[in-house]
C-alpha cells in the first residue's frame, strides 16, 4: 500500500489542492468550473487558509503530489440555493460545513476520505464553537451517497421533491 500523508494545507499546497477539486467538478460532477458554486476553487488560499476557524487539508502522495482534499468552513448553507429550512438549521457561525472531500480516482478505496472528514470533525471539535457539521452531495457521483450514510444521517434529499436536484444534504456527528 502507498504512503500517504494527510496534513493541513500551506500556501505552497493551494496549487495542487486546487487541480484535485478542478478535475473533481470537471470529471465526477461533469458541471466544470461553476463560479457561483465553486469561487472557493479558484482561491482556496482565501477561503480556507486566511480565517482561524476554517481549514484545508491535503493528502500528499509518496512523491509529494496532492491527491486528495479535504475543507471545513463556518459558512452554513444559503439559501437559494438550498432550502430555507437547512439555512435556519444550519445557520453561519455555528456550522462546520464539509467541503471539498474529494479523493483522485486512482487513490480511492484506501480509505483516505475517511481519514480526511475524521481530521476536520477534530478540527471541528477543537474549535468549540461549531454545534454541528452539515454537508451536501451530489449521489451520482460513485461512492458518494454510500460514503456519507456511512458517517452521517440524510436531512434533506432533494430527489425527492418535485422538479429537485439531485443534491442529498447530511449532518455528520460532531465529536
Amino acid at each position: 500500500m502507498q504512503d500517504y500523508r494527510i496534513r493541513t494545507a500551506t500556501p505552497d499546497d493551494v496549487d495542487g489542492a486546487r487541480a484535485v477539486m478542478l478535475d473533481t467538478v470537471y470529471r465526477d460532477f461533469g458541471t466544470g468550473y461553476v463560479p457561483h458554486w465553486h469561487g472557493d476553487i479558484v482561491d482556496p488560499a482565501a477561503a480556507y487558509l486566511a480565517d482561524p476557524r476554517h481549514t484545508l487539508l491535503v493528502v500528499l502522495d509518496a512523491d509529494g503530489r496532492a491527491v486528495a482534499t479535504g475543507a471545513l468552513d463556518s459558512r452554513g448553507p444559503a439559501s437559494p440555493p438550498n432550502p430555507r429550512h437547512l439555512a435556519e438549521r444550519y445557520p453561519s457561525g455555528e456550522t462546520a460545513q464539509l467541503r471539498r472531500v474529494y479523493v483522485r480516482p486512482a487513490h480511492r478505496r484506501r480509505g483516505l476520505a475517511r481519514r480526511l472528514v475524521r481530521e476536520l470533525l477534530g478540527f471541528a471539535a477543537a474549535d468549540g464553537g461549531y454545534r454541528s457539521v452539515y454537508l451536501h452531495t451530489d449521489p451520482a457521483v460513485p461512492g458518494a451517497e454510500d460514503f456519507w450514510r456511512s458517517l452521517g444521517k440524510v436531512v434533506h434529499d432533494e430527489r425527492e421533491e418535485p422538479g429537485g436536484s439531485r443534491v442529498v444534504h447530511f449532518e455528520v456527528p460532531l465529536a
